[in-house]
């Protein structure tokens, strides 16, 4: 590993877990919900407000994403995390990510989780 670029962490909420990591140009983040009793729309604004957070603390932002995984307890939600996914990602083109959207099995209460990758310029 290069001395140049060692890896930075953000601290996650569970023991033996990161909520972001980067290494050089690269950076990395995961969310869900701090609050599973939440609907929907609420949790994925809470992985949204997450991934800003974390991004931010690995010195990159949204514009610079790369790469986003969704993953949705129920894939028939798609649509409603969609028109927050527009409104979040904002209207430049040129700021948007390849996305994946898939449904998974998720920990109890949770509706959505995110893993994104993201440049740092």
């Amino acid at each position: 590993m290069s001395d140049a670029w060692p890896i930075e962490r953000s601290k996650g909420v569970a023991d033996g877990r990161s909520s972001g990591s980067a290494f050089g140009p690269l950076a990395w983040a995961v969310a869900t919900s701090d609050d599973k009793t939440l609907d929907l729309e609420r949790q994925i604004e809470r992985c949204f407000e997450k991934i800003d957070r974390v991004l931010a603390d690995l010195k990159t932002d949204r514009r610079y994403l790369l790469s986003v995984g969704v993953f949705l307890a129920d894939l028939r939600d798609k649509t409603a995390f969609d028109r927050a996914w527009l409104k979040w990602v904002g209207p430049y083109p040129r700021h948007w990510p390849q996305r994946s959207c898939v449904g998974a099995k998720l920990s109890p209460g949770t509706l959505v989780e995110m893993t994104v990758v993201a440049a740092r310029p």
